[in-house]
């Protein structure tokens, strides 16, 4: 009899009890398994990381070739030109660079050692 007293006063509480997680029923649609879920998730976010690199090398090989092309081009143009006859034209050197060493002293400069010429050993 005790027993029954304490059942039928738990009664009402058992009555409003929900279960801890409602979307965690086996039994409903559209349940995902926590795991898949997880790995699904991480596969998708390793296919968007794979999609970024692979369209930045595409760029990077895009703007290579596009680079080659253009190096291509301005070869062949020059070629052209430089086949045709009576159109040579020589270009202007602008920097000769260190090839343009003057034989004179220009003003300002001093050199460290004296200027030699021929039969300076002999005269000692």
């Amino acid at each position: 009899m005790k027993r029954l007293l304490i059942l039928t006063a738990l009664l009402p509480f058992a009555a409003l009890a929900q279960p801890l997680n409602t979307m965690n029923n086996p039994n409903q649609q559209g349940y995902v398994i926590p795991s898949q879920q997880r790995m699904q998730t991480e596969m998708m976010n390793r296919q968007e990381q794979q999609k970024g690199m692979l369209n930045q090398q595409l760029q990077t090989q895009t703007r290579i070739q596009q680079q080659n092309l253009q190096t291509q081009m301005n070869n062949n143009s020059q070629r052209i030109q430089q086949t045709q006859p009576g159109q040579q034209q020589m270009l202007p050197n602008t920097s000769p660079g260190m090839l343009s060493g003057s034989s004179s002293p220009q003003s300002g400069e001093q050199h460290m050692l004296a200027p030699r010429s021929n039969g300076d050993m002999l005269n000692r």
